[in-house]
């Protein structure tokens, strides 16, 4: 029903605004009267559960920042399934995002270019609204993802970064400083070992007891992901989230013209899968077993979670499929790894 619904009428709308309808909608599913009973039909049937960061997440699969930028369809959004939600990308300063359109459907490739930008209202607005989701019964574990804001200069990015951790920490069930979004001037740069070490420290010591992650991007060169790993873990932080999008454009069976018509951002969706998985291998070989790294990339289907779970993820998120494979999809995820997991073989789950 819902691929019909997208080829025939959701595929003719601007992107964002389709987003911005099926947002209304997840938003407003708990106050519809019947979302628990919807939570009922699309939580997982077995103990797929994992323990880690200090928490417990029922499913591993969850919803990767970029969806819920301003933590206001959160409930809603554990009711279709998933076991956690990273809302965010939050900044220190309220900001608009860049122009319009800035975002683009690649259909055939299954994937999506997004020039966003970090539009949210900034941290302080959502401070209410995420103090009132921790009281919440039945709600998914909640990740907070931060980023710099576009008017702070990069010489003043910690300062930047420290004021939205000082906010949003405490309401947090995790905190992540996001480090690897193409579409933040000077962004990117962050990731540079002199850099990054300093700005991961003095995040570590304000965000106090609360899970620390930052999330990398697959552009880095090999040797650059294993060297933020090794880093991140001497620093103390509990995970690491690989990863963002790409700035490639290799490989895709979307004519040129409509690729080239979408102009700059980052990629994501199926054609990251392969980078997405090799990174996460390079980084489960140098850090300990029990260290948390959450594996997002071009992940579709449940087997693909196995897959990643298999590999040495802790938990595995998604985004770019839900816009093509609609509200059920988490249940989908949910349902096969009831299944994949319940076999003899399956990973354990970690523990920290």
């Amino acid at each position: 029903m819902y691929r019909l619904l997208f080829s025939t009428i959701l595929s003719r709308l601007d992107p964002e605004r389709a987003h911005h309808l099926a947002f209304w909608v997840i938003r407003a599913l708990p106050t519809l009267g019947f979302g628990r009973l919807v939570q009922r039909f699309t939580r997982p049937r077995t103990d797929i559960g994992v323990d880690t960061l200090g928490l417990h997440f029922d499913s591993p699969f969850g919803l990767a920042a970029g969806f819920d930028k301003d933590g206001k369809a959160i409930v809603g959004l554990g009711q279709l399934g998933f076991g956690h939600v990273e809302v965010g990308t939050l900044t220190a300063i309220a900001q608009p995002g860049n122009p319009k359109p800035r975002l683009f459907r690649l259909i055939g490739d299954r994937a999506v270019v997004n020039r966003m930008g970090f539009n949210n209202a900034g941290a302080s607005d959502a401070r209410s609204r995420l103090a009132r989701v921790r009281t919440v019964a039945g709600r998914p574990v909640v990740g907070v993802n931060i980023g710099k804001s576009r008017v702070a200069p990069v010489e003043s990015s910690t300062s930047d970064y420290l004021s939205s951790t000082s906010v949003l920490a405490p309401l947090a069930d995790y905190l992540v400083v996001n480090v690897s979004s193409p579409n933040t001037p000077g962004l990117r740069g962050l990731q540079e070992i002199d850099r990054l070490s300093p700005l991961l420290t003095a995040v570590r010591l304000s965000a106090g007891t609360t899970p620390l992650l930052v999330k990398i991007s697959p552009d880095l060169e090999d040797d650059e992901v294993t060297r933020i790993a090794k880093l991140v873990v001497s620093i103390g932080l509990d995970g690491i989230i690989a990863t963002n999008t790409t700035l490639s454009r290799a490989d895709l069976t979307t004519d040129a013209a409509i690729v080239d018509a979408a102009g700059a951002g980052g990629l994501s969706g199926a054609p990251l899968a392969d980078r997405s998985l090799a990174v996460l291998r390079l980084i489960r070989a140098v850090v300990p077993p029990e260290f948390c790294v959450i594996s997002v990339g071009g992940v579709e289907t449940a087997d693909q979670v196995a897959e990643r779970l298999a590999a040495g993820a802790t938990l595995v998120q998604g985004y770019t499929a839900f816009l093509y494979r609609g509200p059920l999809w988490a249940r989908e995820i949910n349902r096969g790894l009831d299944r994949t997991l319940a076999r003899p073989t399956r990973p354990r789950t970690a523990r920290a």
